[in-house]
């Protein structure tokens, strides 16, 4: 089996482990939710709002501050929304996935034992120490 065929096999088991799956129908889910997407739409309308009203040049300061606290409240309301919280959880968790893969394949680029390289890649979740991700 060349490196093609196993990377093939390897989207297939991404495609049946359970955080994919969770991240899809978190994606349908939010997708289907129309409170939600209207709120999105209603969202990018204010931003676009705003942003016309910082380009203005004589800027009506006012209406920015009452358009960036629409802006906020409505984001707040979107991420408060449950469909959208189980979307932000199911895609933190794929994308924890996605990275001990990335870490592995990149620490056997380096020459490192596919069986025994440690999946993780030495972040502690701070970056004031950090050089940088991989």
């Amino acid at each position: 089996m060349d490196v093609i065929e196993v990377t093939r096999e390897l989207g297939k088991a991404i495609q049946a482990d359970e955080r994919f799956v969770r991240y899809a129908k978190a994606r349908l889910a939010n997708d289907a939710d129309v409170d939600l997407q209207n709120a999105i739409g209603e969202f990018n309308i204010k931003r676009m709002e705003l942003e016309k009203a910082v380009s203005e040049e004589a800027k009506d300061e006012v209406l920015v501050k009452k358009l960036n606290e629409e802006l906020r409240e409505s984001y707040g309301n979107i991420m408060a929304n449950p469909a959208m919280v189980e979307y932000n959880t199911a895609k933190a968790m794929l994308d924890q996935m996605v990275n001990e893969i990335n870490t592995i394949i990149s620490k056997c680029l380096d020459g490192e034992d596919p069986a025994t390289c440690e999946v993780s890649d030495g972040c502690t979740g701070s970056c004031a120490t950090c050089g940088g991700c991989h």
